[in-house]
């Protein structure tokens, strides 16, 4: 009876062990998916375009980038009543199959947005198993398609080089997650990352006798406003910073004042590091919040003549700094609860964390009263350090 048990678990294992690879696919079936548009297009149809990476390009040994001797990605687009259905189609022009475990960015067009919204297009991103919830979403100014065909001078295909400017956090930064939680929230409207074609730099050389033309990049355009899950307007890269300081998110850059003595001559400060907190108030009749944000910075250049190593000029640039970033804040804020009517800033939320059994009111017309509430900015600026030198090379000494 033993033996008998032995020899069946025995079986079993070897049977598990032999089965273990039934569904494997080989690399060189796989079409590896770096980036997806979603357009409409003229009948009202879905147009899907999937940016799809070409092994040979990467391989060690190869020329990377668009203007290699092999293109590093292939683009391709089909239509169809809904995304899967588009997938589909695309299924029968490509000779692999499609995976999505690697694709970087989703792309909506702008006419898609305006008109259907997101959700005919995350819904499916969500419920299929491959795509990953850190999918960068991007909206585009003018068709998805179109910024999917570009290519890039530097990283080996276009949706890289979107990916790596999401991650430098160079603007406004949304994963397909996090799309989803501001969707389902009624204290804060969706903001996405709004990219566009643009021409940067040159390749010297590409036209023998003639001047260089220029190349055809991705480029971060500054935010896409949403109310629920349909676009209503934009915040330009400028805008952008304020709306970055008021949700305080990771806050790089560099600010420009002017000289305390020379106000026509310009004076660098880096950001170092910043924080905001939002304090919400709330009488019974409309909210009010108080914004206050903490920032350090590090002088890296000045234009000016004047020793500015002294605390009397470090607090007047102190005080420069801080109106400016006020002023981004407050630009910001007004094109926002003004013109568009909307809390992208998450100033629901504070007020929920505060105010509990009073939001169960206002939750459900929460645009309404953020559109009439109160709002006061105030921006703590200090300069840390003011870099190697102490006064601008070639300026003697008094």
């Amino acid at each position: 009876m033993k033996k008998r048990i032995a020899a069946l678990l025995l079986i079993t294992f070897v049977i598990i062990l032999a089965g273990g690879c039934w569904s494997r696919v080989e690399l060189t079936e796989l079409a590896i998916v770096l980036g997806a548009g979603v357009d409409l297009a003229e009948d009202g149809r879905i147009l899907l375009t999937l940016q799809i990476a070409r092994p040979g390009a990467f391989t060690a040994g190869s020329e990377g980038g668009g203007r290699g001797k092999e293109a590093a990605s292939w683009v391709i687009s089909a239509e169809g009543r809904t995304v899967p259905e588009a997938e589909r189609f695309l299924a029968m022009k490509i000779p692999r199959h499609i995976y999505w475990g690697h694709c970087i960015i989703l792309v909506l067009g702008e006419e898609l947005a305006r008109r259907e919204g997101t959700g005919i297009v995350t819904n499916f991103y969500q419920r299929e198993r491959e795509p990953r919830e850190n999918i960068y979403v991007l909206v585009a100014r003018g068709r998805a398609r179109d910024f999917l065909e570009t290519y890039s001078s530097l990283e080996r295909t276009s949706a890289q080089a979107a990916g790596f400017l999401e991650r430098m956090k160079t603007g406004y930064t949304v994963q397909l997650r996090e799309l989803a939680e501001m969707l389902v929230s009624r204290g804060i409207q969706p903001a996405v990352t709004a990219v566009e074609v643009t021409e940067a730099g040159t390749m010297p050389g590409q036209v023998p006798g003639g001047p260089p033309p220029p190349q055809k990049e991705v480029g971060v355009a500054g935010t896409a406003v949403f109310k629920q899950d349909k676009l209503i307007g934009w915040l330009d890269p400028w805008e952008t910073r304020g709306f970055l300081w008021l949700k305080g998110e990771i806050m790089k850059g560099v600010i420009i004042v002017p000289g305390p003595e020379q106000p026509e001559k310009l004076v660098s400060i880096r950001i170092r590091r910043g924080k905001t907190k939002i304090i919400p108030e709330y009488n019974g009749e409309y909210p009010r919040f108080l914004v206050k944000i903490q920032v350090e910075g590090d002088m890296v250049e000045q234009q000016t003549r004047e020793n500015l190593a002294t605390p009397e000029k470090i607090k007047l640039l102190e005080e420069e700094m801080a109106s400016e970033i006020k002023a981004r804040a407050e630009a910001a804020l007004d094109k926002v609860q003004g013109e568009y009517g909307v809390d992208i800033f998450g100033f629901g939320e504070a007020f929920h964390r505060k105010y509990k059994k009073e939001w169960r009111k206002l939750k459900y017309h929460w645009d309404e009263e953020f559109s009439r509430a109160e709002v006061e900015i105030a921006v703590d600026a200090q300069i840390r350090e003011i870099g190697l030198l102490t006064r601008r090379a070639g300026i003697p000494e008094e």
